[in-house]
């Protein structure tokens, strides 16, 4: 009964998204493990399908088996390619001419550095909306220009000012400028904005987000 509960509440969660056609995806659930299978319209409707069910309460993990099916014509990997750049380049929040585009079968690979993980989250947004891209991956390194101080007592502070958290479940321990958590949370999608927190911290290069769900 649990299973099916949790299907049924991923089900209305993909139908309440009006960018997702929910028409053609199933959803099985087990122990907390919800698996999506179908197909949807472009790679972007498939990352938007996997956050809608990560928001659902009572997820554990998400195995994602959505094909992508394009509608009409093929994009050649030249002209990925040159969209995939002129998209970086004008994005305000991306550093300029410090990310490389590589196209290989509609398959997009970033590379290249960025300061911050929102820089290098948002070269990855700009890829993912573009007519025949088959999947993203992001390969960007992190190289703060900001030594890492008192990170530790920083991301304990924001885990705290963040009425999503019991702060107090949250182990935070950092070395340099990594940061590794552990610990529990209430949920997968509270367990992905806890690492979402500890990465806005000055001079974070990686996160270790090794937190369970409760």
């Amino acid at each position: 009964m649990i299973d099916l509960a949790l299907k049924q509440r991923v089900l209305d969660e993909l139908a309440w998204q009006p960018g997702i056609d929910e028409a053609h995806i199933g959803v099985t659930a087990r122990g907390g493990v919800v698996t999506l299978t179908g197909h949807v319209g472009s790679y972007a409707e498939k990352c938007a399908a996997e956050c809608a069910a990560a928001r659902v309460v009572g997820i554990r993990a998400i195995s994602d088996a959505l094909e992508i099916r394009y509608s009409s014509g093929v994009s050649h990997d030249g002209d990925i390619a040159r969209q995939a750049r002129d998209v970086i380049l004008w994005d305000l929040a991306v550093p300029k001419n410090r990310v490389n585009v590589e196209v290989e079968d509609s398959w997009v690979t970033l590379r290249g550095d960025v300061d911050w993980r929102f820089q290098r989250q948002a070269a990855e947004a700009d890829v993912c909306n573009l007519f025949g891209v088959m999947g993203v991956s992001n390969a960007i390194e992190i190289r703060p220009r900001r030594p890492a101080c008192g990170v530790e007592r920083q991301v304990r502070s924001a885990f705290r000012r963040n009425g999503e958290f019991e702060a107090e479940n949250i182990v935070v321990t950092a070395d340099g400028p990594t940061v590794t958590l552990t610990g529990q949370v209430g949920s997968y999608s509270k367990r992905t904005l806890a690492a979402e927190t500890a990465w806005s911290a000055p001079g974070v290069a990686q996160v270790h987000e090794l937190l369970t769900v409760d």
